[in-house]
């Protein structure tokens, strides 16, 4: 079954509310069983569109669908995650829960229109004014509930917290693919699974320099297959979590089985990260034969956690990467972050692959505090060439690490590597 969105009352001119057209036509198409709903060519203003199984949301070249300022559009509260830790919220721009079977495609652009959505930071550069509202009190309320165990039904956010939310968001859902889409300015992380499985981004691309605008941010997932996409991000371009902290052991869901290639990473944070929200641990992540190049984006390969957080981090493969240009270090480990050593649940992190990565242009080459009574374990570092490095090697607690045909600025980091780490 194949149904356009103008024939349930929407109208292509960017400014007339299409959200119940847009609620119409899913549900035909799920009490027909599934199909494909298509967005033609014209610009279309909606809410919040919530998929359900066996739906495929066609936007075609030529289409943008823009979503509403307005937060009592995103009203009812569901359920959802912020920053690592699950409440109840407004809506995601793009939502499906407990869904299987579903799929965003096509050539056009999904706009999240996330300017007016961006003061709720706090922060000037993104509109803030003094005396304004902001998140940090909802922030803070939210991660006491969690720490405090209060029951997730309870935790009823939304008018007055200011807690942005996601764009793109899958919650607990089987069988996802997002291709061919362009994705832009997010209030929020842009695309963002939450315990799913089998989840295929694939030729997306996604734009957004807002605070916390992340590119994808699977979290809780498995089996992840992130390809041909271009990233230009506000901050990480693809950040791999598992909760926060209190919330992240109470789930106890690993993100695992995660594939990373073909990939452009141009400004954020970090091209491919793991962490902050780590607390459910993180395996086996393949990244190969992506690029990564901007004076803007900070590290190339990113891993980030702290005792607070905890977490096991494990079987990391970084291979066939090439590092045109990075603000600061092309592999960074990082057991400081925020709180740094402040917490109970000491990180694991171990069996590093680093191999066949060249690097023309960064502050660092290899950027690693661990802590003394938890090394970083094994890690490999494998026929790579770091040229363009201002500093060459930070290292603190690291325990076997390998290197073999490692070069640095044109100098051989060989066996005695621990002379030069300064």
């Amino acid at each position: 079954m194949n149904i356009l969105i103008t024939d349930f009352g929407a109208i292509p001119d960017g400014r007339i509310d299409c959200t119940e057209a847009f609620k119409k036509a899913i549900e035909v198409v799920s009490q027909a069983g599934g199909g494909q709903v298509t967005v033609p060519a014209g610009s279309y203003l909606t809410g919040p569109i919530h998929l359900k199984s066996n739906i495929q949301l066609h936007v075609e070249k030529g289409a943008t669908i823009t979503f509403r300022h307005n937060p009592k559009a995103y009203l009812p509260l569901v359920r959802t995650f912020w920053e690592g830790v699950e409440l109840y919220n407004y809506s995601p721009l793009i939502y499906a829960y407990q869904q299987e079977n579903i799929a965003i495609t096509g050539e056009g652009v999904l706009d999240g229109g996330g300017e007016p959505w961006w003061p709720w930071k706090g922060k000037q550069e993104y509109g803030w004014s003094a005396g304004t509202p902001h998140q940090e009190a909802g922030r803070a309320l939210l991660f006491q509930m969690a720490e405090d165990h209060v029951p997730v039904e309870q935790r009823r956010f939304g008018e007055g917290f200011y807690l942005r939310p996601s764009f793109i968001q899958p919650f607990e859902c089987r069988n996802i693919r997002i291709e061919g889409v362009t994705v832009i300015n997010s209030p929020m992380w842009q695309i963002h699974p939450v315990l799913c499985e089998d989840v295929v981004i694939e030729r997306v691309k996604i734009m957004g320099h807002g605070p916390n605008n992340d590119g994808v941010d699977p979290e809780c997932c498995k089996n992840v297959l992130i390809k041909d996409c271009y990233f230009d991000n506000g901050d990480d371009c693809i950040a791999i979590k598992s909760g926060r902290n209190a919330d992240g052991r109470r789930i106890g869901v690993a993100s695992e089985n995660i594939r990373i290639t073909g990939n452009y990473m141009k400004d954020g944070h970090g091209g491919v990260v793991i962490g902050s929200e780590i607390s459910g641990s993180v395996r086996n992540v393949h990244a190969e034969g992506n690029v990564f190049d901007s004076p803007n984006l900070d590290r190339a390969l990113r891993i980030k956690t702290n005792s607070v957080r905890g977490g096991v981090i494990e079987n990391i493969y970084f291979g066939n990467n090439i590092v045109k240009r990075v603000g600061g270090e092309v592999i960074q480990i990082d057991m400081e972050y925020e709180e740094g050593d402040a917490g109970d649940f000491t990180p694991l992190v171990r069996n590093i692959e680093v191999e066949n990565v060249r690097s023309e242009e960064a502050n660092v080459g290899v950027w690693i505090k661990a802590y003394e009574r938890a090394p970083v374990e094994n890690l490999t570092i494998r026929n790579c060439r770091f040229d363009g490095a201002k500093t060459p090697l930070v290292i603190e607690n690291v325990k076997e690490m390998k290197v073999e045909e490692f070069y640095i600025n044109g100098k051989l980091v060989g066996d005695k590597w621990s002379r030069i780490v300064k």
